[in-house]
C-alpha cells in the first residue's frame, strides 16, 4: 500500500504519519526533563508467564492516598466521531421484542472504536453512553505515549469467509510504535450472556524497559461531569483464580447510577483514579513514568465530590520481544455488585467461549445467524466490487444501530458529530436517536435484504414517536411524527417535517405489498397510525409542542429534510404525493373509500402545481456550456421560485437568492415515480447539479479516485452549507461553541447512491437494460455507483455521513480527499442507501421506487 493514505485506510493511520515528527521531538523533551527532575523510575516487576501476579507490593500499597484532589477536572467532551467499528450482540426477536430469558439474556451494551482505540460504550438503552474511551498509556526510556497518539493503527475483523466477507461485528486492532518500540494487539466484542465487553489484549515489546499502563475515561449515563471512581480490592468469593482481585469502579452520586467496572485477568501493579488534566495518572505518568502518587478514590464517602475522572492502572514491565496476553472486561450493571459479577462471570468464562457465542454457535444465537437468515444478500453480492464485503458489514451495521429494550428503535449513528470538541457535560444522545426519516431509509434496506422481521417491528414501534392527543404538552392537530426523539420516546426536537410524516405511510405500503403485513393487519395500522398521518398531510393543522407554535398548510413544510429551512421543496413535496397515493391504497383496502378518494385527488392537485411551486424559469444560474434553462430549486420559502426570495441563514452561513441554491433532492421524484427519469426539467437541474465551475461555495459535485484508479462522483448537501468543518481556521462544525461563516458542509456519500439510483432508472426508461449491451451498461453503473460508495468506506468499512472535499484548511487531522470526516461514522442512512443501491442493481430497477404512483397520477 502507498504511505500516502486513501479513502479505504484508517484515519488514525495518517494522523500520526503527520504527527510523527513532532512526537518524536515531545518524546526527547520528555527525556530531558525526565533527567532534570531525577532518575527515571520504571516498575522493575517483570512476569515470566501470562499468570496473575500480587496486586501491590507492600511499597506501593503504602503509597497510596485516599482521596484524589481537583475536583472537577478538566471540562469533558465526548470522543472522535469517525469511528472505524462499531459492534454489539445479536439477539433474537422473541414474539417482535427483545425479551431477557434463561436461555437467552439480552446483552445491552454498544461500543464504537475510533482512532485506534475503544470509544463511547454503551449500556442499557443505546444512547446511554458509560465511557468516553480507554486505550493504553506506554512509558520506556524517556518517553511517555497514548496509544491513541503514537502509534500507526489498523484494524480487521476477526471473523470472515472466505471471500473476506465479515461475519461478526468483532474487530482485531493492531497498534504499532511509530518507532518500532511495542506493538499492541486488540481483540474486541461484547458478550451475548451478559452486560459485558471484552478485549483480548497482546503486548510485544521491541526493547526493553516498556511498561504498558491502563488509562479508562468514564462517562457514566452519557455525561462526564458527575463521576465517581474507586479502585476496589477485594476477596473473591467464587474461586475464580482467572479474575484480578482490584476492580476499577465507576458511578455517580444519583440514586439510580449505572455502575461499571473495569476487571483484568493480569494483576495491575499499581492502579489510581484522578480526575481529568489534573490528578489523573497521566499527570503522574508525566514526570518519570512511574504511578507514584496513586489515589483510592476521587469522592468521600459522602459521595459530594463529583467531576471527570479517569482510572489509571500499570501492568509489570514486559520483557523484550516475549508477548504478554491478557483478557480485560468492562462489566455494567444497575448495582455495584451486579457489573462485577458481569466482568468476573466474562473472564471466567474465557475468550474463545465468549467469541464463539458472539458469533453463533451451537447453544448461542449470534451474528452468523443473523447473516444466514437474509435470503437475498448472496445474490447481491454478486453486483459488488468488493466481492459483498461492505454489503456484509453494512447489514451488521444498521442491526446493530436498534435498540434492545424498545425493539425497531433505529438510530441515525452510534456517534456524537465532532464529539471530541462536543461538550459532556449534561448528557446529549447526538445522532443516537430516533428520526423517522432516517428510520425510512433503514427499515427500506432491511427488506432489500430479505430481513423481513426488523422493518415490521419498526414500522410498529414508529407509532411511539407520532403525535397524538397523548403526547405530553401537545396541542393542536395531530397525526405528524416528531422530529427527533430518544429510543423510548422521550422527545428532543419537535419541528414539523412533512417528508417525515409521509414515510412511514410509505414503508406501511412496502411492507403490505412484500406480504410482511396481512391485509388485517395493514387495516389495523391504518386505523391506528397512517390515516391520522395522511390526513394531516392533506390538511395540516396548528401546531403547539414545546416552543413550536405553528400553523403548517401542506405541501409548505416548517422543515426540509436537511432540517434547516422552511417552504417548498421538491424531495419533500415528492414524499408527501407518494404518501398520499400510498395511503389511497390502503385506505381502499381499509375499506375507507371516501378517504381514499381523498388522498388520490390531493396528490394529484400537488403534482399539477409541483413546476409553478418548485422551478424557476427566471433563474441565475448556468450549466457548464453557460447556458441558461428552468431548473428544480432547493427550497422555496413561499411557493414563488422566480422571485429574489432569501433563504434563511443557518450554519454560520447567511441566507441568499432561492434561485442560487442547488440541492439534488428532486432526484426524489424520480425515485418515487412522480416523474420520469428523462423528464427534460430533471435532467436541466442535473446539468447544474454536475457544473462542477460554479464556485465552491454554490458547487455540489466533486470527483474521487476509486480502487480501480477510475473517477466517481460525490456531492453536497447543497449550495451554500455551512455543516462542516471551517474552511479557514480547520476547526470542527461550531467548536467555538458557535458558528463562523467559513464552515462548509462537505461531501455526504449516500449522494453517490442517489445518483446511482437515479442513473438505473434512466438507463431502463431509455431501454438500455435489455438488448446486448444489457450487462455492459449495468457493469458500468455498478462500477461508478456501487465502487463509488465503496470508496468513502474507511479501513473498517464504516461509512461516514461526510467525506472530505479537499476545499480549505485540512483540520488538525490532516484529512486526505474523500476521507470521512469527524462528522458522523457510520451513518445509518449511508449504509442503508449501499444496501439498497445493490439491491437495485441486482434487480435491474429502484428497489424503492412506487409503480403506484406514475399509475395513479396519470
Amino acid at each position: 500500500m502507498e504511505s500516502s493514505p486513501t479513502p479505504q485506510q484508517d484515519l488514525h493511520t495518517s494522523q500520526t504519519r503527520h504527527a510523527q515528527t513532532l512526537t518524536r521531538r515531545s518524546r526527547l523533551a520528555l527525556a530531558v526533563a525526565a533527567s532534570l527532575l531525577g532518575t527515571i523510575g520504571f516498575t522493575a516487576c517483570s512476569p515470566t508467564s501470562n499468570s496473575a501476579t500480587p496486586s501491590m507490593s507492600g511499597n506501593a500499597a503504602s503509597n497510596v492516598q485516599q482521596v484524589a484532589p481537583g475536583a472537577p477536572g478538566k471540562a469533558p467532551t465526548w470522543a472522535f466521531s469517525g469511528k472505524t467499528g462499531i459492534g454489539t450482540s445479536y439477539e433474537p426477536y422473541t414474539q417482535g421484542q427483545y425479551q431477557d430469558a434463561k436461555q437467552n439474556p439480552i446483552s445491552r451494551v454498544w461500543f464504537s472504536l475510533a482512532q485506534g482505540i475503544l470509544t463511547e460504550t454503551m449500556y442499557g438503552l443505546i444512547h446511554n453512553a458509560q465511557l468516553k474511551e480507554l486505550q493504553f498509556v506506554i512509558t520506556g526510556n524517556g518517553f511517555v505515549d497514548t496509544e491513541k497518539d503514537n502509534t500507526i493503527s489498523s484494524i480487521e475483523y476477526l471473523d470472515t469467509d472466505a471471500n473476506g466477507r465479515p461475519q461478526s461485528l468483532a474487530y482485531k486492532i493492531i497498534n504499532k510504535d511509530i518507532e518500532g518500540k511495542y506493538q499492541i494487539e486488540k481483540h474486541i466484542f461484547t458478550d451475548p450472556d451478559r452486560d459485558t465487553l471484552m478485549m483480548r489484549v497482546t503486548f510485544t515489546a521491541f526493547e526493553d524497559g516498556i511498561t504498558p499502563h491502563l488509562y479508562v475515561n468514564p462517562h457514566i449515563d452519557n455525561a462526564g461531569a458527575n463521576d465517581i471512581g474507586r479502585i476496589d480490592t477485594h476477596t473473591d468469593n467464587h474461586a475464580n483464580t482467572h479474575a484480578s482481585n482490584q476492580a476499577l469502579v465507576a458511578y455517580t452520586a444519583a440514586k439510580d447510577s449505572s455502575v461499571m467496572t473495569v476487571k483484568s485477568d493480569l494483576n495491575f501493579v499499581q492502579a489510581t483514579t484522578g480526575f481529568v488534566g489534573v490528578s489523573d495518572g497521566l499527570a503522574d505518568l508525566a514526570d518519570n513514568g512511574t504511578l507514584d502518587k496513586p489515589y483510592q478514590t476521587t469522592s468521600a464517602q459522602d459521595k459530594s465530590t463529583v467531576g471527570n475522572i479517569a482510572f489509571t492502572a500499570s501492568y509489570p514491565t514486559l520483557i523484550k520481544a516475549k508477548p504478554v496476553t491478557f483478557n480485560l472486561a468492562i462489566g455494567f450493571g444497575k448495582d455495584e455488585a451486579q457489573s462485577l459479577a458481569n466482568a468476573d462471570a466474562t473472564l471466567a468464562a474465557g475468550y474463545d467461549a465468549v467469541l464463539s457465542a458472539y458469533k453463533g454457535d451451537a447453544t448461542h444465537v449470534g451474528w452468523h445467524d443473523y447473516l444466514s437468515s437474509l435470503p437475498a444478500i448472496a445474490n447481491m453480492a454478486n453486483n459488488t466490487t468488493d466481492s459483498g464485503k461492505l454489503l456484509y458489514t453494512s447489514a451488521m451495521v444498521l442491526k446493530a444501530q436498534e435498540d434492545k429494550t424498545y425493539a425497531g428503535a433505529l438510530i441515525a449513528s452510534l456517534s456524537n458529530p465532532w464529539g471530541d470538541t462536543v461538550s459532556a457535560a449534561v448528557p446529549s444522545t447526538g445522532y443516537k436517536a430516533v428520526w423517522p426519516r432516517d428510520f425510512y431509509q433503514c427499515a427500506m434496506a432491511f427488506l432489500a435484504m430479505g430481513d423481513t422481521q426488523t422493518p415490521k417491528v419498526a414500522f410498529e414501534y414508529l407509532k411511539k414517536v407520532q403525535v397524538t392527543e397523548k403526547t405530553p404538552g401537545f396541542t393542536g392537530t395531530p397525526g405528524w411524527f416528531l422530529q427527533k426523539t430518544h429510543v423510548d420516546g422521550q422527545i428532543e426536537w419537535v419541528g414539523v417535517q412533512l417528508d417525515q410524516t409521509a414515510m412511514p405511510i410509505m414503508l406501511g405500503w412496502k411492507l403490505w405489498q412484500a406480504g410482511v403485513l396481512s391485509p388485517d393487519e395493514i387495516g389495523y395500522w391504518y386505523r391506528e397510525m397512517l390515516k391520522g398521518a395522511a390526513d394531516f398531510l392533506i390538511s395540516g393543522g396548528e401546531v403547539n409542542l414545546d416552543w413550536n407554535h405553528t400553523q403548517i398548510t401542506p405541501p409548505k413544510t416548517q422543515q426540509e429534510r436537511w432540517e434547516e429551512q422552511a417552504g417548498y421543496s421538491p424531495s419533500t413535496t415528492a414524499a408527501v404525493i407518494a404518501g398520499l397515493v400510498a395511503a389511497s391504497e390502503i385506505a381502499k383496502e381499509a375499506k375507507d373509500i371516501d378517504s381514499s378518494s381523498r388522498y388520490l385527488a390531493a396528490a394529484k392537485g400537488l403534482n399539477d402545481s409541483l413546476e409553478k411551486h418548485l422551478v424557476t424559469t427566471q433563474g441565475l444560474l448556468k450549466n457548464s456550456a453557460g447556458v441558461s434553462a428552468p431548473y428544480y430549486l432547493r427550497l422555496s420559502p413561499n411557493g414563488e421560485p422566480n422571485t429574489s426570495d432569501i433563504l434563511a441563514a443557518n450554519n454560520g452561513k447567511q441566507g441568499l437568492d432561492q434561485r442560487q441554491i442547488l440541492d439534488g433532492g428532486f432526484l426524489e421524484l424520480v425515485r418515487y415515480g412522480v416523474r420520469g427519469a428523462t423528464d427534460k426539467l430533471i435532467n436541466q437541474s442535473l446539468q447544474l447539479i454536475d457544473n462542477t465551475e460554479l464556485e465552491h461555495n454554490l458547487r455540489l459535485k466533486y470527483e474521487f479516485s476509486a480502487k480501480d484508479g477510475s473517477k466517481i462522483p460525490g456531492f453536497r448537501r447543497y449550495g451554500n452549507d455551512g455543516y462542516g468543518e471551517d474552511t479557514v481556521s480547520g476547526h470542527n462544525y461550531a467548536e467555538s461553541g458557535s458558528n463562523s461563516a467559513d464552515q462548509r458542509g462537505r461531501v455526504w456519500p449516500f449522494f453517490t447512491g442517489e445518483r446511482g439510483h437515479f442513473e438505473l432508472a434512466l438507463a431502463q426508461a431509455k431501454g438500455e437494460l435489455t438488448g446486448n449491451n444489457a450487462q455492459q451498461t449495468k457493469q458500468q453503473l455498478i462500477n461508478t455507483y456501487v465502487q463509488g460508495m465503496e470508496t468513502f468506506a474507511n479501513a473498517g468499512m464504516m461509512l461516514p455521513e461526510q467525506a472530505w472535499d479537499g476545499v480549505g484548511d485540512a483540520t488538525r487531522y490532516h484529512y486526505q480527499l474523500g476521507q470521512g470526516t469527524n462528522s458522523a461514522t457510520p451513518l445509518a442512512w449511508t449504509h442503508a442507501e449501499y444496501i439498497k443501491l445493490v439491491r437495485s442493481m441486482t434487480d435491474g430497477q429502484v428497489w424503492d421506487n412506487y409503480p403506484i404512483v406514475p399509475a395513479a397520477l396519470k
